[in-house]
């Protein structure tokens, strides 16, 4: 078995659909998981959907239409007469959405959210699998809800190993061409969970990982990893190999192409990763596997937009120690704060942070009454790995005030106010 992953961007239209057909006949498709995120910006849609209804309950209804319509206009350029059959069936999803928004008096923002959000893998793979079908793909499509144990920590679940490899070799079992979601998953008690924002890589390696097989391939609209976002640098280069370890190491810094979770389970079965073009699925793209040193070795450049730097200090002038740093830590916690980059002195304690959950004056309101504290909103952090001089000042003659610079052997970060 083989695990193939597709994001939004290859099923963003009709061409994309099928041109996925053409990557699995290129690639061959017997004995291959394909695991689909949400179409296009569907994600993004559905999010304004439940931001509309807990703040204007008049306009969810027009905005969860909205994302209905895109989805049929993709169902009539691909279908001729099974049209109304597959529109029927995706219909019925997003009247399911509409029925719980309509009727539930949950207030947990996170909750309501997994339960909305996650249609829009439903509904892709429900349109992939029937359009397969009517090109003489025989396939089974597979709902990862049934396979994917979590927790109830919704938006960004964690994975029950034990139950959810049991519920995947007996749901994949002696079948041969499968399609499931990426993202989702589900509690013991049938809520739908998601496993965060881009978490359908995720879901292939969890799908590999439990079904032990032979490789990974996710397939993106760039050639593979390369040493930089092309949207943010120019003359980015292709990284040909790179093994697990600088994956993890890239992924955790933040590098778009490759979901930070992914890595480990591939690497605990030692199940190779390819990132491939869906574009030029004959070219060769970058593999990930044990121990292959980074090749080229160039400097590899991460930029996270829309950070904010706490700075601390006690308020008695006092060093910061333990008993301090765990108690900032805890409050991180509490209020879900993900940490990016830590520089500390004695007396003064910094940190750069992405304001994920909303939850960000709350948590200054918990930490003033301890420390004293400067903010800085709308910073960005750059992290170069395997930096040398000339990337150094390339990127202090590319960015703005660095706030805060920081290096190790293999890495140098700045902390930039644009």
């Amino acid at each position: 078995m083989k695990v193939f992953k597709f994001g939004g961007a290859s099923v963003k239209d009709a061409a994309g659909v099928k041109n996925i057909l053409g990557v699995l006949l290129h690639m061959g498709f017997k004995d291959t998981l394909i695991v689909v995120s949400a179409m296009g910006k569907t994600t993004n849609a559905l999010e304004q959907v439940v931001h509309s209804f807990f703040e204007n309950k008049e306009q969810f209804t027009q905005d969860l239409q909205k994302v209905r319509e895109y989805h049929h206009r993709i169902i009539e350029d691909l279908f001729e007469s099974e049209s109304a059959v597959i529109s029927q069936r995706v219909n019925a999803l997003f009247d399911g959405v509409l029925t719980f928004l309509n009727t539930t008096d949950i207030k947990e923002y996170s909750l309501v959210y997994d339960q909305v959000v996650s249609v829009g893998e439903l509904v892709s793979t429900t349109i992939i699998s029937a359009y397969m079908e009517s090109e003489g793909m025989e396939n089974t499509w597979l709902d990862a809800r049934e396979c994917i144990k979590t927790d109830t920590y919704f938006r960004d679940a964690n994975l029950y190993w034990t139950d959810t490899e049991a519920a995947i070799q007996q749901s994949v079992n002696g079948k041969s061409t499968l399609i499931s979601q990426g993202f989702i998953g589900s509690t013991s008690n049938g809520l739908t969970t998601t496993l965060g924002r881009e978490g359908s890589d995720y879901s292939a390696a969890i799908f590999a990982h439990a079904l032990g097989a032979d490789s990974v391939t996710i397939w993106k609209d760039v050639p593979g990893v390369l040493n930089g976002d092309p949207r943010k640098f120019s003359d980015t280069v292709l990284l040909d190999q790179i093994s697990y370890r600088e994956a993890i190491e890239l992924a955790f810094y933040g590098a778009s192409v490759i979901h930070p979770k992914t890595l480990q389970p591939l690497q605990r079965k030692g199940i190779p990763l390819y990132v491939k073009s869906f574009e030029n699925p004959q070219n060769k793209g970058t593999a990930v596997s044990k121990g292959k040193r980074l090749y080229p070795e160039v400097p590899c450049y991460i930029v996270k937009n829309d950070q904010t730097l706490l700075k601390l200090s006690s308020k008695d002038f006092s060093f910061m120690v333990e008993d301090n740093i765990s108690e900032i830590f805890a409050l991180l916690h509490q209020y879900q704060m993900r940490v990016e980059m830590i520089q500390n002195s004695a007396i003064s304690f910094s940190i750069c942070i992405y304001n994920k959950y909303n939850k960000l004056e709350p948590l200054l309101e918990a930490l003033k009454t301890k420390f004293k504290l400067e903010v800085t909103d709308g910073v960005s952090l750059y992290t170069i790995r395997h930096f040398d001089k000339p990337a150094i000042n390339f990127i202090k003659n590319k960015v703005g005030e660095i706030l805060v610079e920081q290096r190790t052997t293999d890495t140098a970060q700045f902390v930039v106010r644009e």
